[in-house]
């Protein structure tokens, strides 16, 4: 099933969705006793899931405001840094990473990090760029898990257990903020600096262990790998996390990026006022926005 947040006469409501009839449900016609947001969705799922069948015809989806799909998140956003091969290099030779151990290429544990509330934007919405604090606004394009499940101490062998779905989510990071700093939150976590969307689609519906991951900057295709390159897979991740820190139902864990963000070109690519920021990954959607 796919999910999305979409502003109805201005006020979210959670959807159902079918992207190949392009019509949508709200969840709320179709079982009348739930109102909430998609964090309540993703708590209350097992008890819904059976009267979420799409009944009748639907709302045009052509049109409809999308907003990002946990667009008020109940704690900061878990984000995973230099998670494929090639952006690690490519991170590593750019001279912005404070964070590497001389010669490593590949870190030996996963990096996290966290995005607060305030960074949540939709698709469409415009990425602001912040001027008066960063020159250098980059972009990462990344598959992010949505928990399920609660847990702490969840091990490998469970962690597709916890997990409701997946999104999609651009890291956008000052580059110049991250290097400042010897560290990577003020960097990443200024207003309006994570994309997310365009909907939710549970783990039924995809093998996120094998997703095509592209980003296009003002139609340019700058990003292209696939979630099998990840140096860190989604269990590994889930366990490293909730080792000590109880997942909750909701929690985002966005997986890393691969090579092609700006700072891999020489001179680095930044993007500026205007950029179109476009990411698409396999079965979950097409994320656009624009830095304002």
């Amino acid at each position: 099933m796919k999910f999305a947040n979409i502003a109805l006469d201005g006020i979210p409501a959670i959807a159902l969705v079918d992207t190949q009839s392009q019509q949508f449900w709200p969840v709320s016609q179709l079982t009348p006793d739930f109102t909430g947001d998609m964090v309540q969705l993703v708590q209350n799922f097992d008890h819904l899931r059976t009267k979420l069948a799409a009944t009748g015809a639907g709302k045009p989806l052509a049109g409809a405001k999308i907003l990002a799909p946990i667009d008020q998140p109940r704690r900061n956003i878990f984000c995973v840094g230099k998670n494929y091969h090639e952006h690690a290099a490519e991170f590593s030779k750019s001279g912005f990473d404070s964070s590497a151990k001389e010669g490593e290429h590949a870190p030996e544990a996963p990096v996290v990090f966290t995005k607060p509330a305030t960074t949540v934007i939709g698709p469409g919405a415009a990425i602001p760029p912040h001027k008066h604090v960063t020159q250098q606004v980059d972009y990462e394009a990344e598959l992010a898990v949505v928990i399920g499940k609660a847990g702490r101490g969840i091990r490998k062998a469970d962690a597709f257990d916890h997990i409701f779905g997946y999104t999609i989510v651009n890291d956008v990071t000052a580059r110049d903020l991250q290097k400042l700093h010897r560290q990577w939150f003020l960097g990443k976590a200024l207003d309006g600096f994570c994309p997310m969307g365009p909907y939710v689609v549970t783990r039924d519906e995809v093998d996120a262990t094998r997703l095509g991951v592209k980003c296009w900057v003002n139609g340019e295709l700058r990003q292209n790998a696939n979630t099998s390159d990840l140096i860190f897979d989604i269990p590994t991740l889930i366990e490293t996390i909730s080792a000590g820190i109880e997942l909750k139902p909701g929690d985002v864990i966005a997986t890393g990026t691969p090579a092609g963000v700006g700072i891999g070109f020489k001179p680095p690519r930044f993007v500026q006022s205007g950029d179109v920021i476009r990411i698409e990954i396999e079965g979950l959607g097409t994320l656009e926005n624009t830095v304002a």
